[in-house]
């Protein structure tokens, strides 16, 4: 969980960490920590697949393009690497 004030401030999300105390164990992620999120590789695979060397011929065929790489692709990251790290 990242430090932004809705995640861990709201009343939702502390009623639900205390309501589940004895079976979660909240981990906050430093600050400008992208290598800790999974996301953050994905956007970074995306941009290399979609924009390094690339051209399209116009926004429209573009906004395809993304459509179609995202439904389709399978990034093959380990979870596990993201869930179970140690902070």
């Amino acid at each position: 969980m990242d430090k932004a004030l809705p995640h861990y401030k709201s009343r939702r999300v502390k009623d639900y960490l205390e309501e589940n105390k004895d079976t979660l164990i909240p981990v906050y992620v430093p600050t400008a920590s992208p290598e800790f999120m999974m996301i953050e590789e994905i956007w970074n695979i995306a941009k290399r697949d979609l924009l390094v060397l690339k051209h399209y011929s116009s926004f429209e065929d573009f906004k395809e393009k993304i459509s179609r790489y995202f439904r389709t692709k399978r990034f093959g990251l380990n979870m596990r690497n993201y869930l179970l790290r140690v902070v």
